[in-house]
């Protein structure tokens, strides 16, 4: 547990197994000065944990997943049309 004293001074309890306090080591107060906070990197670290633990809802099929035959519409040429694909292709609404 983290202690802070008068005199800038900080402290950790050291415990056993069982819980009970049995040394205490005091700390350089350097370490924990407010000029070498970066807050912009905490505020980036922050936002890394908030999108980890985003549950991704959204989703889009691809064409392996779209149900469907792959077999092409139409010939490639001498219809006068654009090359379609397949009928499940994602450039084909519904």
């Amino acid at each position: 547990m983290l202690s802070y004293y008068n005199k800038m001074t900080y402290s950790v309890d050291i415990y056993n197994a069982k819980g009970k306090v049995v040394d205490t080591v005091s700390l350089d107060p350097s370490i924990f000065s407010d000029d070498k906070i970066n807050n912009d990197l905490i505020h980036e670290y922050y936002l890394l944990q908030q999108s980890n633990a985003r549950l991704p809802i959204a989703h889009t099929k691809t064409r392996a997943e779209v149900q469907g035959s792959g077999r092409k519409l139409f010939k490639q040429k001498g219809t006068g049309s654009a090359r379609p694909g397949t009928l499940r292709s994602p450039v084909r609404r519904k």
